[in-house]
């Protein structure tokens, strides 16, 4: 008897946030009456998909364990690493016993609080019968410059450009693979290149443009307004 797909849900979230100028982790701002990684997690567990949420957090973290949310039945704590592909390796180990190789794995910024449900359940109608799986993703509007030294060396063609998003999905068994032999190298940036280094070629859904990061003070604001009109919908 085929066993049936599940989903799986890993948020990296180990990293420091320097460029925040924060006193704390970007992920522990306060947005929206809640930290941002509540409104994170608040968003994967509406969406009613996941058979369990493994976070990366550094084994450092004070801030992490005082949240009732790392007690919620779904959500389990993995050691966090040096990288985010360190993080997302680790949490994915950590439910190597629960998680099968077919299974899908939604890996998401912890710094994306405006995800939607839609997005999320659009991502997987998509890519539920695709041999390799995809990521959310933006096109460009803009015009994109090559830049070395300060100085224009060409302009890409944005027909071409993409920005990537969160969540990007894959299969467990071939994520865990792919960020294994992938360990150590620089340009292992999100899931999807791993997945690339080894020749295969994610596809691309369109995501929403609400669905921000928050990596710079400003973007706090930002965010709070994307929220404030998602709930008005």
């Amino acid at each position: 008897m085929t066993q049936a797909i599940k989903f799986w849900a890993v948020v990296p979230a180990a990293g420091v946030g320097k460029r925040m100028q924060s006193d704390r982790p970007k992920q522990y701002l306060e947005l929206a009456g809640k930290t941002v990684i509540e409104q994170t997690l608040t968003r994967l567990l509406d969406a009613e998909v996941f058979s369990a949420i493994a976070v990366a957090i550094s084994v450092e973290d004070p801030y992490w364990p005082e949240l009732e949310l790392s007690r919620h039945p779904q959500v389990l704590t993995a050691p966090g690493g040096k990288e985010r592909a360190d993080s997302v390796l680790s949490a994915l180990k950590s439910l190597q016993d629960r998680a099968n190789h077919d299974d899908w794995v939604l890996v998401h910024d912890a710094a994306r609080p405006c995800i939607t449900s839609e997005d999320i359940h659009k991502l997987i109608a998509t890519l539920a019968d695709d041999e390799v799986g995809g990521i959310l993703a933006l096109s460009s509007h803009d015009t994109l410059k090559d830049v070395q030294d300060n100085a224009i060396v060409g302009t890409l063609d944005r027909r071409h450009i993409w920005r990537a998003l969160t969540p990007q999905m894959f299969r467990y068994g071939m994520l865990k693979v792919a960020l294994t032999e992938a360990e150590g190298n620089p340009m292992i940036t999100d899931e999807a290149s791993a997945l690339e280094l080894k020749g295969l070629k994610p596809k691309i859904v369109e995501g929403r443009p609400d669905n921000l990061k928050i990596t710079r003070p400003e973007d706090l604001a930002l965010a709070t307004f994307y929220l404030e009109q998602q709930a008005a919908r």
